[in-house]
């Protein structure tokens, strides 16, 4: 049998912009990155940042994607398979 993956929505944020803003402008991270560094599910280092999945810990790479999944999971994901996945979307009026 084939599948096809069903099209979600997930919001996500490049690990190099992440640590750039957790070091000069905290206001400008996402509010779900504050959040998850709040509650010690995001460790900011000098080059990565060390993720609690639900898989255990992974790290990120400065190059890599932060995404969080529908469930409000968080995993790191490569550019490469980034840019292969997933494509921009517009908000929509009710989530912005």
């Amino acid at each position: 049998m084939l599948f096809r993956m069903k099209p979600i929505t997930v919001e996500a944020v490049r690990i190099a912009d992440a640590m750039q803003h957790s070091r000069v402008s905290w206001s400008k991270l996402p509010g779900w990155v504050r959040k998850a560094y709040e509650a010690g599910k995001i460790i900011f280092a000098s080059n990565a940042i060390s993720i609690a999945t639900p898989q255990g810990r992974l790290v990120g790479l400065r190059n890599d994607w932060l995404i969080r999944g529908i469930e409000g999971e968080l995993y790191p994901c490569s550019a490469e398979v980034f840019a292969q996945t997933y494509e921009p979307v517009e908000a929509e009026a009710s989530e912005v």
